[in-house]
């Protein structure tokens, strides 16, 4: 009977724990961690998002007044992490809290540079999206230094200068990819290289494709992890190639050439049914096959169309890819076979996208929130909607029945309601 009562409780406890992991793994599911989303996709697992965007169903919770920056907000539980650059010398980094907008705490270190060309048109100010991981927050700032704060207190737990510590050039145009926590490693773009480093310490682990930075290093795109042919992998877009690699060394197990105008491959990769879908500016929309045969791999170009996308990174849904393109226009393409859908009126010159469902919310950087369906049919426009009259580059974060909108000198909080 002991042994009855003994069992009944151990399973109990089991179940109780289960229950519990399954909560924390659903409420991390819902923050707004990284680079477009949890899984660096785009998708909102949040609120059921209402059926248009208006005042009646968008509401400003609140509104916290900042210095100029291109980072997304990082949204946890109960903060929000901003980003700016202060008096074109500091980088600060200041968490809000959630629910009243209220500053918590800032920190911040010596940190600017002037971009040049058409670059210096929008502004010299940090670029990359921060990540959040277990209590700590990783900011990569516009010299390609890396910070980790404890994102509690704002204490800086480590920091990273990779041009000071490897020799690398200083990126001309501003470090633009955003950090990858995956396990206890990050994953960068920087310092001319892709570098994995251990994310409690910095120390690094390996680094790989180094090009030196400069003008025509530092790349742009963002890393990403997927499974092609059975195999994990890491995924990254250098400014001229686009590469697989183990995660464990490092090592390069695939890599393809990207046409690109002065280096401008800026698209974080999308994976679909063991294919890589990307799209260079002034080039085309490519989709490539890497094959794994014995542990030799080869790469094929699938399909390409001339539908050149600019700095928006797309979203997808059965199988269909939609896209902000070079031209402003939203598109859809199929990804089995390259054949365009649709195409809509032009919209702003960048669009960063969130996708539940069926619908699509892309944040512009006129300030207008425009909606439509995901669907291959035809463009569906479902509502579009001012949030600033400031620009809005940085990418639209989204949690709970929240969506909060960087604008280049604020930050708002919308409450939204499905009903």
């Amino acid at each position: 009977m002991k042994s009855n009562v003994f069992t009944g409780i151990a399973l109990l406890v089991v179940a109780a724990c289960f229950s519990s992991s399954l909560q924390a793994q659903e409420s991390e599911s819902t923050n707004w961690s990284q680079w477009r989303g949890p899984a660096r996709d785009g998708n909102f697992t949040g609120e059921p998002l209402p059926d248009k965007l208006d005042d009646s169903t968008l509401k400003k919770a609140w509104r916290k007044e900042l210095g100029p920056s291109y980072s997304g907000p990082i949204v946890t539980d109960d903060r929000v992490f901003v980003t700016e650059t202060k008096d074109k010398k500091y980088e600060v980094v200041t968490a809000l809290d959630r629910e009243t907008g209220k500053v918590m705490w800032e920190t911040e270190w010596k940190g600017s540079m002037k971009v040049p060309f058409f670059a210096a048109e929008n502004g010299s100010w940090i670029r990359s999206t921060p990540a959040w991981d277990d209590g700590r927050l990783y900011v990569a700032g516009i010299t390609d230094v890396l910070v980790c704060l404890d994102s509690d207190t704002g204490k800086i737990l480590w920091k990273k200068d990779f041009p000071g510590e490897t020799g690398s050039k200083k990126p001309d145009f501003g470090c633009a990819s955003s950090p990858m926590i995956l396990d206890e490693a990050l994953y960068m773009q920087a310092g001319g290289a892709l570098y994995k480093l251990n994310k409690k310490t910095g120390e690094v682990i390996w680094s790989a494709l180094s090009d030196g930075g400069g003008m025509m290093g530092s790349a742009f795109a963002s890393p990403t992890v997927a499974e092609l042919n059975g195999v994990q992998q890491l995924l990254v877009q250098t400014r001229s190639h686009l590469n697989g690699l183990d995660l464990e060394t490092g090592k390069v197990l695939w890599s393809q050439p990207v046409p690109s105008f002065r280096g401008m491959n800026i698209l974080t990769p999308l994976v679909h049914d063991n294919n890589v879908f990307t799209s260079s500016y002034r080039n085309h929309s490519y989709m490539y096959s890497p094959v794994n045969k014995g542990g030799e791999w080869n790469v094929a170009e699938k399909w390409k169309v001339k539908k050149p996308a600019y700095m928006s990174t797309p979203v997808v849904k059965d199988g269909n890819v939609y896209m902000h393109l070079q031209n402003q226009r939203f598109t859809c393409i199929d990804l089995n076979n390259g054949e365009t859908k649709w195409t809509s009126a032009p919209y702003g010159k960048y669009s960063s996208m969130i996708i539940q469902g069926d619908k699509i919310v892309a944040l512009d950087q006129r300030g207008e929130l425009v909606m439509f369906r995901a669907s291959p049919e035809e463009f569906e426009l479902l509502s579009e909607h001012r949030v600033s009259d400031e620009e809005t580059w940085a990418h639209l974060a989204a949690s709970g029945d929240e969506l909060f909108v960087r604008e280049l000198n604020a930050i708002t909080a919308f409450q939204f309601d499905s009903k």
